[in-house]
């Protein structure tokens, strides 16, 4: 038997009281969490959440989860079974040293047993990034919200943008390497046809060594209309096949329409953060495509 802990720290744009509602009202968690819920809040009531929304899109009758712990602006933890295992999601809140307008979250979500299921280590990461994306969002105001369907067939990202700038411009950030390191934040380099190279050359290590990311490849490209590209498993594991990422451009008044689809996951849960990310990076895509000066991005937004 092979116990599994995830831990991770979230900060988010609201006061202690403010996350605690969010995270124990109804009403609020099937805004960022849930299709539907039910929460009794005090110890041992229910914490209950199911539908297409949640991990797993359970019934109503497979909704168990109970407050294992409940302090007011402080603490929740509630039990969740997940792949016929039972596991503790537990959170504690405090206000933001740093901004009295702010909380850092810190969570824990821990299994006796593991799930036996292939990379589930990956899974409860993934998972707890796309629900910090959610939540911050949510406690934003609700902008970039996404409600991932795990029980979708074709598991995908898809986000639209307009930009104040013409379809020739927009499409030139995303092959012209030098306007892909501004908006990205990396040395790239491209050759623009099919089967050719679109390098976005980042450095991480594995296994105590520096590596430099592989190159994704060109799958389409047509001229100020669209570009395909492979997109390899973040954590470099072979074993995943790539996924695909596609911006479509079409002209909208004086401007364009660009749809960005990110598909070909294995898994819903394999989402993850991307939603996030590629929303950021539209932005600066926008920036870069009508000359406006950005600055580089930190280092966490570097895919």
């Amino acid at each position: 038997m092979t116990a599994l802990t995830h831990e991770f720290t979230w900060k988010l744009p609201a006061r202690p009281a403010r996350v605690f509602a969010a995270l124990t009202d109804a009403a609020e968690l099937s805004q960022w969490f849930a299709e539907y819920a039910e929460i009794e809040p005090k110890l041992g009531g229910a914490y209950r959440f199911w539908g297409k929304h949640t991990y797993g899109a359970p019934s109503k009758a497979e909704a168990t989860q109970r407050i294992t712990k409940f302090a007011p602006s402080q603490a929740i933890a509630y039990s969740w079974r997940i792949h016929d295992r039972d596991s503790e999601v537990a959170f504690t809140i405090e206000a933001d040293p740093e901004n009295a307008e702010a909380s850092v979250v810190k969570g824990v979500h821990s299994f006796a047993e593991a799930p036996a299921i292939n990379r589930a280590k990956e899974m409860i990461d993934d998972l707890w990034r796309f629900n910090w994306g959610n939540i911050s969002a949510h406690m934003a105001g609700g902008q970039g919200k996404l409600m991932v369907d795990y029980g979708a067939a074709d598991p995908n990202v898809t986000l639209s943008i307009f930009i104040d700038a013409p379809p020739s411009a927009v499409f030139r950030t995303l092959i012209d390497p030098e306007k892909i390191q501004q908006w990205f934040g990396v040395a790239a380099a491209v050759d623009p046809r099919v089967g050719g190279d679109w390098h976005l050359k980042m450095e991480f290590e594995k296994d105590g060594k520096k590596q430099t990311a592989p190159a994704m490849k060109i799958l389409e490209i047509v001229e100020d209309k669209r570009l395909s590209i492979s997109w390899p498993d973040w954590r470099g594991d072979k074993s995943v096949p790539d996924q695909r990422v596609t911006w479509q451009l079409s002209p909208e008044g004086a401007g364009t329409r660009v749809e960005l689809i990110h598909d070909g996951f294995v898994r819903a849960v394999d989402i993850s953060d991307y939603p996030f990310g590629w929303g950021w990076f539209l932005s600066r895509i926008d920036a870069v495509a009508q000359g406006k000066g950005i600055e580089a991005p930190p280092a966490e937004h570097q895919c």
